[in-house]
Order: structure tokens, then C-alpha cells, then sequence
């Protein structure tokens, strides 16, 4: 397939060609094509597919790779009137973007495995290559919740946490290490230290609640119930997550001049549960730094996707990013 001329759609961040777009999870991986403008308020994908990923050990990303050339010729089948210019393929893990590597996923079992050469071989077309979690904050930017601005954290708030860190307008790719927020160590309530997830992330909030003395639940949103319904356990857990995410960002304010974070992810889903006791403590560590603004993730669980096709316009348009 030939690749069409970069033109003036190509300047606006979510125009260009068609492309097929892969988002590679520890469980599902989706898959699409996008052919529209992609916009905050229009963001559709075509024939959106879920297909379990193919794992196995050691050789995982040998065998990701051959669904991913088996479902590329499925689509191109499929949709024989769409040329198909550039494919995007978003892994988790540590990834090296700019070697087109997945240097290390301790659930997927590879281990510096090259998806860029080994997916270009077989499909025959450019393939843009990139970090789940980073492509997901990088559509964030470009077309969504954090447009126009320059000083971004994309959090993402789920089992684990996750995030995307960009500084003047570019993402902080720090060789596949840059962003790896959940890791980072918080003051724990015990006086000591703890990674930012086994605190903050809304698993930690169910276990922790558990393991606390309180009864078994369902997850992070019964905890937060119980808390506004006076459990005291629950309270209590609720604002040490609120305490170490509060640290985090505060850390990134002070260090990397974050203007703006952007939440997603399952616990975003509070809503003012979270967003206003997060900017208060905030407020109270912080001293004459700018104030963040807190804004909630606008392109849902799609977002990887959306990056991803992001990535592959790019590519295909001769943009780096």
C-alpha cells in the first residue's frame, strides 16, 4: 500500500490518512481503524474489535505480532476500499519508542523484543510503535482534555497507576522510563515510604480497606460509599490515597512546572470525591508554585487507540513525534 502525499489536512493535529490502530493490554488488545478527523468531540473508530492476546511466555511478542498481521490482513479484507497507510501498535511495559522496542513486560513476558521490525516485515507498510499508558496521554494532549496547554501530567488511576509527563509541549519519553508515576515513592502512613500504588491506586484502596479491618468490598467505589457513610476505616483509607496522590503531583509542580493533570482511569470516576480534597491537599504543599488545574480525562477507554492512530498519522505524514 502506497503511502498518500503529506497535504495541508496534515498539519491539523487529528487529520490524515487512513490508518489501523492496536492497543495491546495484559488481557484483550482492541484494534481499529480511524479514517475521520479526530477531535475532542469526534473521535469514532471503525469496526472497534476486542480479541484476547496471545500469550505465551518468553515468546509473547512473537506471537502478538503474528495476531497483529493476521487481524491487519483480516481488516484489509474487510474494508477493501480503505488504503491503509501506517499502522500504530501501543504496548505496556518499558518500551524504547525510538528503537521501536519492548524492552521489558513483566505480564507479557518479553523481554527487548523488536515489534517496529518485526510488525514493518510483515505487514509491508510504516508502523508507528509506542507505551500504552504514553499514547494515551499524549491523545490526551493533542485532542483532548489538556489542548492548548504545555506543561502536562496525564494520570491514569486504576488498578495500578500509570502516567504521561510532558514539559514545553513534548511528552518526557526519558527512554521508555519517564512516567512510571505509580513507582514513585510517597511518605506512607506508617512514617516510612511506599510506592505511589500501593497507596493511591483504587486496588490499594479496596485492599488496604480489607486489610484494615473493615469488611470485604466489591472495590475503591464502596470504600468511598462507606467513608461518606461514617466508617471511619474508610475514611481513613480514602485520604492517605488522596495524601499520596496530592504528593506526586505536588512533587511534579515543584520539579517539572506542571500546569495542568489530567485524571483518568477507573477512581477519576468519583468525580468531586476525589478532584476537591486532591486540590486542597495540594493547595496545603505547595508554597508559591502555580496551582495545577485538576481536569478529567475526555477520551474514555479508548484513548490508547486514539493515540496510537495518532502516532501512525504522524508517521505516515513524515511528522515526528
Amino acid at each position: 500500500m502506497s503511502i498518500p502525499p503529506a497535504g495541508p489536512a496534515a498539519a491539523r493535529p487529528g487529520a490524515g490518512p487512513a490508518v489501523l490502530a492496536f492497543d495491546v493490554g495484559g488481557t484483550d488488545m482492541k484494534v481499529g481503524l480511524v479514517s475521520g478527523e479526530l477531535t475532542a468531540a469526534s473521535h469514532a473508530v471503525t469496526d472497534l474489535q476486542r480479541h484476547p492476546t496471545p500469550l505465551d511466555g518468553e515468546r509473547s511478542g512473537e506471537t502478538v505480532c503474528a495476531r497483529i498481521a493476521e487481524l491487519a490482513r483480516d481488516y484489509q479484507t474487510r474494508h477493501p476500499d480503505t488504503v491503509i497507510a501506517a499502522v500504530g501498535v501501543t504496548v505496556p511495559g518499558i518500551v524504547d519508542e525510538a528503537k521501536g522496542i519492548g524492552v521489558y513486560s513483566a505480564n507479557l513476558g518479553w523481554r527487548g523484543f523488536p515489534f517496529a521490525r518485526t510488525l514493518t516485515g510483515a505487514l509491508g507498510l510504516p508502523v508507528a510503535f509506542g507505551h500504552d499508558v504514553s499514547m494515551a496521554g499524549e491523545a490526551e494532549f493533542r485532542i483532548g482534555a489538556a489542548v492548548g496547554e504545555s506543561d502536562v501530567l496525564v494520570l491514569v488511576i486504576g488498578t495500578g497507576i500509570a502516567g504521561a509527563v510532558l514539559c514545553d509541549g513534548r511528552r518526557v519519553a526519558g527512554g521508555g522510563y519517564a512516567g512510571e508515576i505509580g513507582h514513585a515513592m510517597v511518605p506512607s502512613p506508617d512514617g516510612g515510604l511506599a510506592i505511589l500504588e500501593s497507596l493511591g491506586s483504587a486496588g490499594a484502596i479496596a485492599r488496604r480497606y480489607a486489610q484494615s479491618g473493615g469488611r470485604p468490598v466489591d472495590g475503591a467505589r464502596d470504600v468511598l460509599a462507606r467513608a461518606g457513610a461514617g466508617d471511619a476505616t474508610a475514611r481513613q483509607v480514602w485520604d492517605d490515597a488522596v495524601n499520596a496522590l496530592a504528593f506526586s503531583v505536588a512533587q511534579c509542580v515543584s520539579i517539572l512546572g506542571t500546569e495542568t493533570v489530567v485524571l483518568g482511569g477507573g477512581l477519576s470516576m468519583a468525580g468531586p470525591a476525589l478532584f476537591e480534597p486532591l486540590a486542597a491537599r495540594i493547595d496545603a504543599l505547595l508554597s508559591f508554585h502555580r496551582r495545577p488545574r485538576l481536569v478529567h480525562a475526555v477520551l474514555g477507554e479508548n484513548a490508547g487507540l486514539i493515540g496510537s492512530a495518532l502516532k501512525a498519522r504522524s508517521l505516515a505524514a513524515g511528522v515526528s513525534r
